[in-house]
């Protein structure tokens, strides 16, 4: 059986991934299988530079597969930001906690359509012989002006979906593999994969 490792510490993400990959014919591993692994620098200025970068790093050091992505929030009200900084938003090592308070600060005075707001994912496969597969993934909705619900991880709280009336922590893990940014890309991916793994 193919070993696929998840190129993440996030607990959040890997959890994500090992449900959506249940039914592919491979052993799901995460970094913390690993020790003495260097986290991955995440230099590119768009998801699919940051995704492809830290594949090749985490195949390089852990001699197998792997799947990496990189994701985040884009509010046209605030050019984009937080984009590929979205991790670490309110600096380096900052909290879910002290990113949503930033995020929040920052959309002060902001109202209706200036709320609108997107999560973006981009996933990148890359095996041992250099094989290369991405896939990307969107979920529109709208910034709420305070948290909701206890699930989730990240920007969840703040994620309002208008089609489920609830925002992302307040769905279960299954409903949100369905109509997340990453539940798409991962989506998108599988079938990719169960192409490509014998």
């Amino acid at each position: 059986m193919k070993e696929v490792v998840i190129a993440s510490y996030n607990k959040g993400k890997v959890a994500e991934f090992k449900s959506a990959l249940e039914a592919l014919p491979v052993k799901v591993l995460s970094l913390e299988d690993f020790v003495n692994i260097p986290e991955a620098e995440e230099t590119g200025c768009t998801f699919a530079e940051n995704a492809i970068a830290k594949a090749r790093h985490y195949v390089k050091y852990t001699q197998r597969a792997c799947l990496a992505d990189d994701s985040g929030l884009e509010v046209a009200a605030l050019q984009g930001a937080p984009g590929v900084y979205s991790a670490r938003y309110a600096g380096r090592g900052a909290t879910d906690e002290k990113n949503n308070e930033k995020l929040l600060l920052d959309m002060q005075g902001k109202e209706g359509e200036e709320r609108k707001a997107r999560f973006c994912c981009v996933l990148a496969f890359l095996d041992t012989d250099n094989t290369l597969l991405t896939a990307e993934g969107f979920c529109k909705g709208l910034l709420l002006k305070e948290k909701r619900g206890s699930g989730g991880f990240g920007y969840d709280p703040l994620f309002f979906v208008l089609a489920l009336n609830k925002t992302l922590s307040e769905i279960s893990l299954a409903e949100k593999n369905k109509i997340s940014h990453r539940g798409m890309a991962i989506k998108q991916m599988t079938k990719k994969l169960a192409g490509y793994i014998p």
